[in-house]
């Protein structure tokens, strides 16, 4: 058996106006700081990690939440 098996081989990244969808995120989750949602080209990683803490959830699930804001 595979474990090593990493979803969404496909890296992550951030379209359309980030201001717009990051205040739209901390609408819906509160808990969301400015810090949390800071984004700089190239550094979708880093996002997803400071948001997967924050939320408590795993990628793929942030992945799908922020994509619902795109």
């Amino acid at each position: 058996m595979d474990t090593n098996q990493k979803q969404g081989n496909t890296p992550f990244t951030i379209t359309g106006n980030w201001e717009e969808q990051s205040k739209q995120l901390k609408e819906k989750y509160a808990q969301l700081t400015d810090a949390d949602l800071k984004f700089e080209p190239g550094k979708e990683d880093s996002l997803l990690t400071r948001v997967e803490n924050r939320l408590n959830k795993k990628r793929d699930e942030v992945i799908n939440i922020l994509k619902k804001v795109q």
